[in-house]
Parts: C-alpha cells; sequence; structure tokens
C-alpha cells in the first residue's frame, strides 16, 4: 500500500472521528443522567483523534508514491488498516 493511500484513509477516518466528537460534545447537555456517558466518550474520541493526527503528520513527511512497508513493519500497517476501519464503522456519532 502507498503512503498516499494509506493517508487518504486516515483523513477519512479522522473526519468521522470529528463529527463523532462534535455530536458527542453537544449531547453532554441533553440530560444530566446521560452526561457523563457522553463526556467520557468525547475525551476517548478526542484521545484517537490526536493519535490520528499525529501519524497523519508523520506520514505527511514520507513519499507519497513509496509503499509503506519501506518504513513500518506490515504486522503494524494491518493492525493500523483494522482499526482504521473500525474507527471508520463505529458510527459513534449515531448513538
Amino acid at each position: 500500500m502507498k503512503v498516499k493511500e494509506l493517508l487518504e484513509l486516515l483523513e477519512e477516518t479522522i473526519g468521522h472521528l470529528r463529527i463523532a466528537l462534535v455530536v458527542n460534545q453537544q449531547r453532554i447537555f441533553e440530560s444530566p443522567y446521560t452526561s457523563y456517558e457522553f463526556a467520557q466518550r468525547a475525551v476517548e474520541i478526542q484521545e484517537d483523534l490526536e493519535d490520528l493526527e499525529k501519524l497523519r503528520a508523520e506520514l505527511g513527511r514520507l513519499d507519497p508514491e513509496s509503499d509503506v512497508e519501506e518504513h513500518y513493519p506490515r504486522e503494524e500497517v494491518e493492525r493500523l488498516l483494522k482499526t482504521l476501519e473500525l474507527l471508520r464503522e463505529s458510527e459513534s456519532h449515531v448513538y
């Protein structure tokens, strides 16, 4: 997989997480009974978002046409791809 392709997946995932973060932050004010749950989820999403943005910055320094496996072990790349897929499909903004 090329660095450029991974960056595109990363950007898509970051977009999903930003939407989820805003929705969860807004839902904090819905009810005093559920505010803690949404606040906690917003913190977790923010942490994931910061990690992905750091990774994006790191990948941005690499040649977009080079293979990701040249820079990272294959197992890490596969684990990252699975994680990105789970984050994109989680739809935490729906709940």
